[in-house]
């Protein structure tokens, strides 16, 4: 029971440690407004929202078609995240595998499982964007 408690408590630390963000303090006399601040932000949600438009344009442009465009910005969007989720994954699984599957089994099979499943949809999604783009732009013309 203690050791389950103690990996919690290392997993908690580490996810902590890896959402951790800085917070630089500014003095108090200066003029710092809360409309400035939400003007900044809404400034940078606007520009992200240009920028991704035009990429989403550029793949139409590209492709030749609004539908077929959608879908490329869709699977390179899943192509890119993909990555970092996979990789979450088998961290998971291979603690499910290696560190608690010691001495369970059956929690072991389901680690191998999950990393196996993990690492096939994975490579799929880095996949699947590159035969759209051959199907589509070779086949279609």
């Amino acid at each position: 029971m203690k050791k389950k408690i103690a990996v919690i408590c290392i997993i908690a630390i580490f996810v902590l440690a890896l959402f951790a963000t800085t917070i630089c303090a500014t003095n108090a006399t200066e003029n710092t407004n809360t409309a400035d601040l939400s003007n900044d932000s809404t400034v940078n949600l606007v520009q992200i929202r240009d920028r991704e438009l035009e990429t989403l344009q550029d793949y139409q442009e590209s492709y030749g078609d609004n539908t077929y465009g959608l879908v490329a910005y869709i699977l390179n969007i899943i192509r890119i995240y993909s990555i970092p989720f996979g990789f979450v994954g088998i961290a998971i699984s291979g603690i499910y595998r290696y560190i608690i599957g010691i001495r369970k089994l059956d929690v072991r099979d389901k680690g191998f499982g999950a990393m196996i499943g993990i690492i096939t949809v994975m490579v799929i999604c880095q996949i699947l964007p590159l035969v759209f783009a051959i199907v589509v732009k070779g086949w279609r013309g």
